[in-house]
């Protein structure tokens, strides 16, 4: 009992949560467009009037505001691939610092550009704010894990998803009209993220680095140890730990290209679990409801659909805290199986209830009722566990590789979702949910068939099971397949 309370250190806390007001910079650009939409699209109708003394065509301010909100996903995409040469040259904790800059750039950007009447300035920002989303959803979940003890390792890192969705919710609060969705403070709106970008700043730079890049990465045993010391405190678990690290340096090599990366035997499986992991929770169909929830309450004839979708960000919030408690009891195969099923489950009553909805009217207040409950399956597993799950499946070296694989399965989902969301609802109509319930379905029978429990198990522990079985199908391992 002890030396797992002497875990529990204040450096560790601030460590941890001076890595997550990254996300949360994340998450309120993420849900700040929302509401205030109609005024920044008037915004570019003005610009474009006292430029060229005309309107701006409808179809050219359709393509201008989709851009706007997707060249952050994009840039996202973009920053991903920078991810290894970052985290591997200059540490995890200085990673972050660095890529933090972009942040406070892209802000800059946007606030500038109402008083300058460019929204190619508000595009750019985002698009630089896009490259630093990237780099840091993968640079925090490394860091986290990698200053985490293992019995604790993948709670913390679901505080990276807790911090992103209130984020979200704040964002979609600071958009409404009653707060600083008007045509005068938008731009102060979406300057608010310089808050936590400073914060991070103050508090993250006294954090000690990730002990295991310095121990594997640099061969720098001493600070190693020290930084252990200030996370774990006095305890015996720094000598244990340390002694697990060692061991795992021993028997990995100490640089590793992409190519290696993709064609070594032993990191096949993993590769393709993350793949399928992050595949599923993307194409679900969370991102579709997160982006174009106020539009669909509106078709539901809802007043006041915005305050619902408050209620979409609240509920987000609530669940990724319930995952938080969840993730050290449950496991994250558990989590992400039932978060999978409830998924198909809920996107089958969502064709459902839409394709009949014309009928009888009343069926809008189960529709919610089904909104929130998707809300809450995906952020009970496959939303934090897809972030966060390739740094456990990998060893060392591939480490930085595979979270900017998963940062790029994410955010490419993510683009791609909201260019083809919207002409597939077109197309489709309610059965374009069906779609999303056949990803969760395939995800949810991978899951079942190839994911080994991660929880309380060692880096080193999780990585030998793969190199152990080097062309074999994990499935028929004894322990793979079945619930701890």
């Amino acid at each position: 009992m002890a030396s797992k309370e002497s875990q529990m250190t204040a450096t560790l806390l601030t460590s941890i949560l001076a890595a997550v007001f990254g996300s949360l910079q994340i998450g309120y650009h993420t849900g700040n467009v929302n509401a205030p939409a109609r005024i920044i699209e008037e915004f570019f109708n003005h610009t474009w009037w006292s430029r060229h003394n005309q309107s701006m065509p409808d179809h050219s301010l359709t393509f201008l505001w989709s851009l706007s909100v997707s060249i952050k996903d994009f840039g996202a995409l973009l920053g991903s691939l920078g991810v290894k040469c970052l985290a591997d040259t200059f540490g995890r904790r200085n990673s972050i610092l660095i890529v933090n800059a972009l942040s406070v750039v892209g802000a800059c950007l946007m606030f500038a550009s109402k008083a300058n009447e460019s929204f190619e300035m508000l595009i750019v920002g985002r698009l630089v704010f896009g490259l630093f989303c990237g780099l840091v959803m993968s640079l925090n979940p490394l860091y986290i894990q990698e200053v985490s003890p293992t019995n604790l390792r993948g709670a913390f890192a679901t505080l990276n998803q807790v911090s992103f969705a209130t984020g979200i919710l704040l964002g979609m609060v600071a958009g409404l009209e009653t707060v600083l969705g008007t045509k005068e403070l938008w731009a102060m709106m979406l300057s608010l993220s310089l808050i936590p970008a400073l914060l991070q700043y103050l508090a993250l730079p006294f954090c000690p680095e990730s002990p295991r890049y310095l121990l594997i990465n640099r061969g720098q045993e001493s600070q190693a140890e020290t930084a252990l010391w200030r996370l774990r405190g006095p305890s015996d678990e720094v000598f244990t730990e340390l002694d697990e690290m060692k061991q795992e340096a021993a028997h990995t090599q100490s640089a590793l290209t992409v190519k290696e990366f993709f064609t070594k035997r032993s990191y096949r499986q993993p590769i393709t679990i993350v793949l399928i992991v992050n595949l599923g929770s993307q194409l679900s169909g969370f991102n579709a409801i997160i982006n174009y929830s106020t539009k669909m309450f509106d078709k539901a004839n809802f007043d006041e659909a915005k305050y619902l979708t408050l209620g979409v960000g609240a509920v987000n919030v609530a669940f990724t805290l319930v995952a938080f408690f969840l993730m050290e009891r449950a496991g994250r195969r558990k989590l992400l199986l039932t978060g999978f099923l409830c998924l198909a489950v809920c996107n089958l009553s969502m064709t459902i209830i839409d394709s009949v909805l014309f009928l009888v009217p009343e069926l809008r207040s189960l529709q919610v009722l089904v909104v929130f409950f998707l809300i809450s399956a995906y952020e009970v597993g496959p939303g934090p566990i897809s972030w966060f799950i390739a740094a456990e499946l990998f060893d060392q070296p591939a480490r930085p590789i595979a979270m900017a694989f998963t940062s790029m399965l994410n955010w490419g989902g993510k683009f791609m979702l909201a260019l083809l969301f919207p002409p597939l609802l077109k197309l489709c109509g309610a059965y374009v949910y069906l779609l999303f319930m056949t990803m969760a379905l395939a995800a949810f029978s991978f899951t079942w068939r190839r994911l080994p429990e991660t929880k309380g198990r060692t880096f080193d522990d999780i990585a030998a099971e793969f190199r152990e079985s080097e062309g074999i199908p994990l499935h028929i391992k004894t322990g793979f397949n079945t619930f701890p």
